[in-house]
C-alpha cells in the first residue's frame, strides 16, 4: 500500500498575516473608549485600510462601503482579519476581501451566517467582484438589504 505524503505546511503567509491583523483588531477594540468613539474610530480604521488597497481593490471596497452605509446603516463598520466588514450587535454580517490580500484572481464580498440570505436548502454566501456596474450595484444593494431584513 502506497504511503501518503503530506505537503501541508500550515497557514500561508497571507493567512498568518490575517490572523495577526485580527488579534490587533481585538486588542484595539478592547482599548477604545465610549461607544461613539469606538464607532468613529472603527470607521476611520476601515477607511484607512481601504485607502491602502491597490487601485482595483480600493475602487471595489469604496463601492461596497457606500452600498452598505446607504442600505444598512444599522451595520457598524469594522476591520475583520484586516479587511472591511460590517457588524450588527458585534457579529460580522458581511465583509469585503481584496484580491490582493490573498493573491486571488478577484475580490469577494461575503456574508456570514448572521446574514438572512436563506433561500431553501442552499444559497450563495460569497460573490466574486471584478467591477461594480449599475447592475451589480443593484444586486449588491438587494443582498445587503436582505441580509439585515
Amino acid at each position: 500500500m502506497a504511503r501518503k505524503t503530506s505537503t501541508h505546511e500550515g497557514f500561508t503567509a497571507e493567512e498568518r498575516a490575517a490572523v495577526k491583523d485580527h488579534a490587533q483588531e481585538l486588542k484595539k477594540e478592547a482599548r477604545r473608549g465610549s461607544r461613539a468613539d469606538k464607532a468613529a474610530e472603527a470607521e476611520r480604521d476601515l477607511l484607512a485600510k481601504i485607502a491602502e488597497m491597490p487601485d482595483a481593490d480600493r475602487v471595489l471596497a469604496e463601492g461596497v462601503h457606500a452600498i452598505v452605509k446607504e442600505n444598512a446603516p444599522m451595520l457598524a463598520p469594522k476591520l475583520w482579519y484586516g479587511m472591511p466588514a460590517y457588524a450588527l450587535d458585534g457579529k460580522v454580517v458581511c465583509f469585503f476581501q481584496s484580491a490582493d490580500k490573498f493573491k486571488a484572481r478577484y475580490a469577494t464580498f461575503g456574508f456570514n451566517d448572521t446574514a438572512k440570505l436563506d433561500d431553501g436548502a442552499m444559497w450563495a454566501t460569497s460573490f466574486a467582484l471584478t467591477k461594480i456596474t449599475p447592475e451589480i450595484e443593484k444586486r449588491l444593494t438587494a443582498l445587503v438589504r436582505q441580509a439585515v431584513a
